[in-house]
């Protein structure tokens, strides 16, 4: 039981990216619309056996046919000399009932993936995922970067709109990444290979919201077409992000209307919409928790009862 390749692409000084579900979404779907514009071709994948239960139990005439697991898949391609590998996993593995990954069965998964890499040449492995921040919905999210390497620093910041997570005010050069995407850049340090993971800003009023964050996912994605030196057409995310920024409209002027939410809170969230992020610190504790505690169980009342699938 592990990995199960279906080809052997000759690759050489490859690039990998990875892609797990998280807080709006943002990493997988920068990874997997880079992956499918690319039009990468799938060669294999770490069986699911050993990390995850099944997620459908599929039943012909009354007998047992199959069973469904997430999927957790490799593709390869190659442009302009570069060789391309992504890794598109549906479901982050856990030892417990947490959320995000951690625990031996998220070490086992994250070995297996740079076992593929090594494999195959990689050279260099980019995550991705969510900065959960002090950011209005309407505003251009910023890239959060975090290199295993002090030597990639500098590459890092000639990006546009990309700021390392450790010179963020307030933070002191420390932060936290959760799941596979943080467990990575580690695994990846002991094993002599660089890796960098790039995180999109969402709002800390959405982070348990029902919609996916586009506007988080195209700002990772500009900057990964930036390193790869592409051009790719990012208007059906602009798109995507015009409805769920309607929607998230929506959804807090009823709030407001109803008074579903205190006036502080309301006003906390407008502040919001007039401050560039640029000019905003880090979350404090007491701000996070007034209006999360409030639209937390808004979002499990409302938004979970129909998942908006945008």
């Amino acid at each position: 039981m592990g990995i199960k390749l279906y080809k052997q692409p000759e690759l050489k000084d490859s690039i990998m990216f990875c892609g797990w579900p998280g807080i709006g979404n943002i990493g997988i779907s920068a990874i997997d619309t880079l992956r499918a514009v690319l039009r990468a071709e799938k060669f294999g994948e770490i069986e699911p056996w050993d990390f995850f239960d099944p997620k459908k139990v599929l039943i012909e005439e009354g007998l047992l046919k199959d069973l469904e697991f997430p999927s957790n898949k490799f593709y390869f391609q190659r442009i302009k000399n570069q060789d391309l590998i992504f890794f598109i996993g549906q479901e982050q593995p856990t030892d417990g009932g947490t959320r995000y990954a951690e625990g031996q069965k998220a070490y086992r998964m994250a070995s297996l993936v740079l076992d593929v890499a090594e494999k195959f040449g990689c050279r260099r492995v980019y995550t991705s995922g969510a900065a959960v921040t002090q950011i209005h919905h309407t505003a251009r999210p910023r890239v959060w970067a975090v290199p295993n390497s002090e030597k990639l620093i500098d590459e890092l910041n000639q990006y546009e709109n990309t700021i390392l997570m450790s010179t963020i005010e307030g933070r002191s050069g420390q932060g936290v990444i959760t799941g596979l995407n943080g467990l990575m850049l580690g695994v990846a340090k002991k094993r002599g290979l660089e890796a960098v993971c790039l995180m999109g800003e969402i709002p800390y009023y959405l982070q348990a919201a029902p919609w996916p964050c586009p506007k988080g996912s195209k700002s990772v994605l500009e900057v990964l077409i930036k390193i790869l030196g592409i051009n790719v057409d990012l208007s059906k995310l602009d798109e995507l992000a015009t409805r769920v920024e309607e929607e998230i409209e929506e959804f807090l002027e009823s709030l407001y209307r109803t008074e579903a939410i205190p006036p502080e809170v309301r006003d906390e969230i407008e502040k919001l919409r007039h401050i560039e992020p640029a000019e905003l610190g880090p979350i404090t504790e007491e701000e996070q928790k007034k209006i999360m505690e409030h639209i937390d169980e808004l979002f499990d009342q409302e938004g979970r009862k129909d998942e908006r699938h945008l």
